[in-house]
């Protein structure tokens, strides 16, 4: 056997790939007498049909499989020995005229080879890094809510500014039916707030829906209808009053603190704002690493500059996937699907750098943090090592579970590599306007 290799450019290679009879004849020899023997063909005994009927009857079939088996060896082989770094799988060129009953055989692959780049991670232009922090503003809001959230209702005879209403909205046209409880600050305009003031239980409100809420998600919520109907909804609704209700707020002493965060966690107003904006923030910096994260890819994708082998790579999606596509769904795909390639190899590339990849027992230690984060949340804080360890065998015996957490663990150590290498700035924002910046 003999293989060769012709370089059409930096990103393109043709790969040569020549077949002598005494690379496959013996293995061939070898199939065809083990199916002699038990073939059973009507007029021979077991084991004693003639060979040259054997032959007849398989020979080609067991040469073209061999064969194949053997090239597709070899290429593997080679494309390891010789270090090749290859886009997508190497593409077999047409051949029409392949003659099996020749004794001797050549194939030829076209490979798509990955760009050579380097990889700059600090940049001129600084990229921001948000600081989200809990204001006073959102801290007593939170505060507010869990008042609220742990107060008693009082029932009302009719509407005022601070009532909480029940009701069902109605459409026969859309089919809207829905019971909700709405509060009137979640309305639009005082107009739609004023048709509620002073209604009685068993009173009917007529309402359009357009520009009913501050939200238009809200028609999703309160109506029921899908995202899509929401957007636009612009329909008469009717709500019927059945219940009004004024929440009386909770106290904020030492039982609403232990209810919250267990026995003398918080004893005072002071801790509680400060454990609310700890847990916030907390929250609130995994959204800023994030954010961090999507912006240094963008910023790799845009400023690493490399070609790709585009033509391959269109010819290798026609075939790649589950259904075979044309030409110009292939272009489209290709298209489409550029950017995820770059940043792929940029990654590739900066794992290999600095050695980030994952190793077991580093997948092993986060999974029984992950594990040990979530037993807290329930309520069991000191997990043995042992518990741990078995539920993290468990989880780790699913190579779905261990794809989803070595991307997560691979994303956290890309991270840590940007907040060392890259060049950032650290900017701080609220969290409400975090939102609105970057979310609205």
């Amino acid at each position: 056997m003999n293989i060769t290799r012709e370089n059409i450019d930096a990103l393109n290679a043709v790969v040569k790939v020549d077949i002598a009879k005494e690379d496959y004849s013996d293995k061939v020899e070898k199939i065809l007498t083990d199916y002699r023997k038990s073939a059973n063909i009507p007029g021979f005994r077991k084991g004693h049909v003639p060979m040259g009927m054997v032959k007849k009857q398989y020979g080609k079939a067991v040469l073209v499989d061999e064969v194949n088996k053997l090239l597709q060896d070899a290429l593997g082989k080679y494309l390891v020995e010789e270090k090749l770094d290859v886009l997508g799988n190497p593409l077999p060129k047409p051949q029409d005229d392949l003659d099996w009953d020749a004794d001797a055989f050549s194939f030829e692959f076209e490979l798509g080879l990955a760009p050579e780049f380097e990889v700059n991670l600090k940049g001129k232009k600084a990229i921001t890094h948000y600081n989200i922090v809990a204001d006073d503003k959102m801290i007593d809001n939170q505060i507010e809510h869990i008042q609220k959230q742990y107060g008693k209702l009082i029932s009302q005879n009719e509407v005022t500014e601070t009532s909480e209403i029940t009701g069902k909205f109605t459409n026969e046209e859309k089919e809207i039916e829905n019971v909700a409880t709405i509060t009137l600050d979640k309305l639009k305009g005082k107009a739609n707030a004023k048709k509620f003031i002073g209604a009685k239980v068993g009173d009917v409100i007529e309402l359009k829906t357009k520009g009913l809420f501050n939200d238009d998600h809200d028609l999703m919520t309160f109506l029921k209808v899908s995202h899509e109907d929401a957007h636009g909804l612009d329909v008469n609704v009717n709500f019927e009053v059945s219940e009004i209700n004024e929440r009386e707020l909770a106290d904020l002493d030492q039982e609403l603190f232990d209810k919250l965060f267990g026995p003398k966690a918080v004893t005072s107003v002071t801790e509680l704002k400060e454990k609310i904006k700890q847990d916030s923030e907390k929250q609130f910096a995994q959204q800023g690493d994030q954010k961090l994260l999507n912006d240094v890819t963008e910023y790799l994708v845009e400023s690493t500059k490399f070609d790709l082998p585009a033509e391959f790579l269109q010819k290798w999606m026609q075939t790649a996937g589950e259904e075979v596509m044309t030409e110009d769904q292939a272009k489209e795909e290709y298209e489409k699907s550029e950017k995820s390639m770059r940043y792929q190899l940029i990654e590739g590339k900066l794992i290999t750098e600095h050695n980030l990849q994952v190793q077991f027992e580093e997948l092993k230690a986060y999974a029984m943090e992950m594990i040990k984060g979530q037993m807290a949340q329930f309520g069991q804080m000191n997990p043995s090592e042992k518990e741990l360890e078995d539920i993290a065998a468990r989880i780790l015996s699913n190579q779905e579970e261990v794809k989803r957490l070595s991307e997560q663990l691979m994303s956290q150590k890309l991270l840590n590599l940007y907040k060392a290498e890259a060049n950032l700035k650290t900017k701080e924002i609220t969290y409400d306007d975090f939102v609105k910046e970057f979310y609205s």
